[in-house]
Formats: C-alpha cells, sequence, structure tokens
C-alpha cells in the first residue's frame, strides 16, 4: 500500500460539500427528467450542474477549500 501523509481530509470543505451537493441534486433532477420526458426540467438540471460548479469554486476561492484562510482557522475541523 502507498503512504499517503498530507492527504487525510479528503476533500472534506465547505466549498467541496456545496459542489458535490448541488451537482448530486442536479443529478436528481435530469434523472428524473429522462424517465418523464421534459426538456425544461432537464435543461434546468443542467444550469443547476454549473451553479454548483461555480459556487464550489466560488467558496474555495473565497477560503472556504482545504486550503483556504477560513477552513485553517476552524479549530472544530478535525
Amino acid at each position: 500500500m502507498s503512504e499517503h501523509g498530507d492527504d487525510d481530509n479528503h476533500g472534506n470543505s465547505v466549498a467541496a460539500w456545496v459542489m458535490v451537493g448541488t451537482v448530486l441534486v442536479a443529478s436528481a433532477i435530469m434523472a428524473i427528467a429522462m424517465i418523464f420526458p421534459n426538456v425544461p426540467l432537464f435543461v434546468g438540471g443542467v444550469v443547476l450542474v454549473i451553479v454548483g460548479l461555480v459556487a464550489g469554486k466560488v467558496l474555495a476561492l473565497a477560503g472556504y477549500g482545504i486550503n483556504g484562510d477560513v477552513a485553517r482557522s476552524d479549530t472544530n475541523l478535525s
């Protein structure tokens, strides 16, 4: 097995959770749009995916990512 000394958090940050949660909800919306053929609902899901990706990146740049200022100052993170 390989050693990963500095890789112990596996993306546990506000930015990562917001992005993953938003993309997961968007994927479910798009799946529903495929089951019940509905183009506007599918397009809404695609837009929500883009919003989630942008939100994750903006939060990471604002310091809520793994190595962000906010994440480093929060002593409750383990």
